[in-house]
């Protein structure tokens, strides 16, 4: 079998950690690597460039943050690595934008660092604690959390973290259906109908694009009765 590194794809932990020795464009934020004139110039180049955009009219955030978009859809792709380049490359547009964080997140969940995604969350929540896009996936981490637990009780526990920060985005934009979703899933999981049911209920009342067909199945099956 031909390992992943050779083909220079990112699929695992252990593969960012090879290729990010050789390549601070793996890094979050460039690991604050000392750059060359030569990167300078060329990041320079870069972000004229970006700003010279007439969609963006010299708006760094709107730009940066059309960046982490598009770093979100080369994760859903599956090419790990181009979406860091475009997180990175998001940061270079604005350092202050806390999306950024959320797409570092995104980025270490999907090769399962999970240590790490914690650490950017909560560095993005540090910049900005009303980031529901931050509060979401913070939440997410801990629902991963519990499906790795040691036991019942760590479940629990981690489920009702998870509940924290998904509720915290919630009341802060109760529209979100990815957030209302997830909240139904750890109270489902914790065998808490009534909970599951409500969340359930008003992410079907926006459209339910989040929900798949087995989670309504099992939902129904299982609380509807009661």
């Amino acid at each position: 079998m031909v390992s992943t590194v050779v083909l220079g794809q990112i699929t695992t932990l252990s593969d960012w950690k090879e290729q990010a020795r050789k390549d601070i464009r793996l890094v979050p934020k460039y690991g604050f690597a000392q750059k060359t004139e030569k990167q300078k110039i060329s990041d320079s180049m870069f972000v004229n460039t970006i700003l010279a955009n007439k969609d963006f009219k010299g708006n760094t955030t709107l730009a940066s943050d059309t960046l982490i978009e598009k770093g979100f859809d080369y994760l859903y792709r599956g090419d790990y690595k181009t979406a860091i380049y475009r997180f990175n490359q998001a940061f270079l547009l604005d350092s202050t934008n806390s999306n950024i964080y959320w797409g570092f997140g995104g980025f270490f969940m999907s090769i399962g660092g999970y240590e790490e995604a914690k650490k950017q969350y909560l560095e993005g929540l540090r910049i900005d604690s009303t980031n529901t896009n931050i509060l979401t996936d913070y939440g997410t981490y801990y629902m991963a959390q519990a499906q790795f637990a040691d036991g019942p009780q760590m479940a629990e526990r981690n489920l009702k973290l998870a509940i924290e920060q998904l509720e915290k985005s919630y009341h802060l934009d109760s529209t979100n259906q990815n957030t209302l979703f997830k909240l139904s899933v750890c109270y489902f999981q914790l065998g808490q109908c009534k909970s599951a049911l409500h969340y359930f209920d008003e992410c079907m009342r926006l459209g339910g694009e989040s929900i798949p067909m087995e989670y309504k199945e099992a939902i129904e099956k299982t609380c509807k009765n009661k």
